[in-house]
């Protein structure tokens, strides 16, 4: 197994990712467009979009997203699944190329433990937000990514593991909090029966932490 910088993974990763089996992909994607609850007419930044995975939701949902992501490898598959959908090449840890208060919800999913400076994204997130707009925020879960887990894949025969840092679930929130934003909630998910049907060969993670959302609002 190789290991590969977060970017460079990507990259590599996009032409295959949505035809990867991934359990916490899986789960992730049941939960956390819930807990987001796109409405008609909202204006949703998707941070770190990758292949758009979550952009089909939110629009069958009549919410008007755009989306942010570091990787062109992702981000071309993105707009070949949703050409008509405004999405931008940016790191989340750096200034984003959106106005202040330009957004009514920010999602952001999975990808927070390959972040070397979680906190400068987070505060970029409540720079975009309206007052009383809100965030939706997952990561894999800390209490599995402690085991050594993280983002893996198969490439030409080799198999590359990406670079992850071991935060944990006080940090991600300490940062949420530190950012400016009120009512900061934990919602933690362990692998269920339905993830087993999509992906069989993860029935060994039933019953196991392994994502954890937190939710927060910018104050109005």
């Amino acid at each position: 197994m190789q290991e590969i910088t977060t970017k460079a993974g990507y990259d590599r990763w996009a032409s295959t990712y949505e035809r990867t089996p991934n359990p916490v992909v899986s789960l992730d994607s049941r939960h956390s467009i819930g807990l987001l609850a796109p409405k008609p007419g909202e204006r949703i930044l998707d941070a770190g979009c990758g292949t758009g995975r979550n952009l089909g939701a939110m629009l069958a949902a009549g919410a008007e997203p755009q989306g942010v992501d570091f990787s062109a490898g992702m981000l071309d598959v993105a707009r070949h699944s949703h050409p008509g959908v405004p999405l931008f090449e940016g790191d989340l840890q750096e200034a984003l190329p959106f106005a202040d208060a330009e957004f009514d919800a920010v999602l952001c999913a999975l990808l927070g433990e390959h972040l070397e400076e979680p906190a400068r994204a987070v505060a970029e997130f409540h720079r975009v937000l309206r007052p009383g707009g809100r965030l939706v925020f997952s990561v894999f879960h800390p209490e599995m990514a402690a085991t050594g887990m993280s983002a893996q894949f198969e490439d030409a025969g080799e198999v590359f593991k990406m670079v992850a840092h071991p935060y944990t679930v006080d940090d991600y929130a300490g940062w949420i909090a530190g950012a400016g934003f009120t009512e900061v909630q934990r919602h933690e998910l362990s692998g269920d029966e339905q993830m087993v049907d999509e992906v069989p060969w993860a029935s060994w993670l039933v019953g196991r932490p392994l994502v954890l959302v937190l939710t927060a609002a910018k104050a109005a």
